[in-house]
């Protein structure tokens, strides 16, 4: 054994016995010592996945030899992750819980809705047929804590393009009841409907809401009144009334105006709805009296 070989074979025991061994060394034939690779260079060449090809490689393997290697795996992970992301189940909120229901309206849920969990879910609510027709649901306007509470049977036409409730003619004669009394829209006032969607018939014009729509938009109403906790509450028209008072949709109107009700032990009074006063104009000095019975309601501070 030469010298070189000496000295190379005593470097790498000592290479060894410090853990860093066993170190690869390239084999020269032809070569004199003083042309073979630093071993240790050579080691941490090869860690790197740097090492240059010797001289005695072709240009074609020594580009091959010095190109990067990655794994199959390491290529994979990013797209692994995105897809273990899309997989991942988002968490459902309340308000979608019920919002993509088909069936009847989950009246558990709604009891216990805030006002910005409720509105939204009206806005999408399938619950009943009437989702099928509309532009915009009608979820009510007006002070969230007011005095006065009126409540109509459902959207018109003008009211489903807009998605407010009593914006037409109608709307117009409501504002003026509520000047007569002294108040106004939006203060002390609350307006809202049976039915948040518009009803209509096989021709596209209003009807009223039928038993199994009212029963599925019900629950609605009765969280706005639990959050809204008015005074007295006003009927306008006969649908409303016999909604509110659990009664037979039959029931005339003429039955229950001059009698004080009750909803959840708050004063309800019945009334002409205005759509029904332009078309009955004479029957405008009755609803006056009707909206002094509420007045008279009204619990004394």
């Amino acid at each position: 054994m030469s010298a070189f070989d000496q000295h190379d074979q005593h470097r790498n025991n000592l290479l060894q016995e410090l853990g860093i061994g066993p170190v690869w060394q390239l084999r020269h034939h032809g070569s004199t010592p003083a042309e073979a690779p630093d071993p240790v260079v050579a080691r941490m060449s090869v860690e790197a996945g740097e090492l240059k090809s010797p001289p005695s490689l072709t240009p074609e393997l020594a580009a091959q030899s010095s190109r990067p290697q990655v794994m199959p795996q390491e290529e994979a992970m990013p797209q692994q992750r995105a897809a273990q992301a899309e997989a991942k189940p988002k968490p459902v909120t309340e308000a979608e819980t019920v919002a993509e229901a088909d069936t009847d309206t989950d009246t558990s849920l709604v009891s216990a809705m805030s006002w910005e969990v409720l509105q939204p879910v009206v806005e999408s609510c399938r619950a009943c047929g009437l989702c099928k027709g509309r532009s915009k649901s009608v979820f009510g306007t007006g002070d969230r804590r007011a005095t006065w509470l009126f409540v109509g049977e459902g959207p018109g036409y003008n009211e489903n393009l807009q998605g407010l409730p009593f914006v037409g003619a109608a709307g117009q004669l409501l504002d003026n009841m509520l000047k007569a009394l002294g108040l106004a829209r939006g203060d002390q006032t609350y307006i809202a409907n049976i039915v948040k969607c518009r009803p209509t018939d096989e021709n596209g014009k209003d009807r009223p809401p039928t038993a199994d729509e009212i029963a599925a938009c019900l629950p609605y109403l009765h969280r706005q009144i639990a959050l809204i906790q008015p005074q007295v509450i006003v009927a306008l028209g006969k649908t409303a009334a016999v909604s509110l008072l659990g009664m037979n949709l039959e029931t005339p109107v003429g039955q229950l105006r001059g009698k004080l009700h009750h909803f959840n032990d708050i004063p309800l009074v019945v009334t002409y709805h205005p759509a029904y006063l332009l078309r009955k104009p004479a029957d405008k000095s009755k609803a006056w009296v009707d909206l002094c019975m509420a007045m008279q309601a009204m619990p004394a501070n």
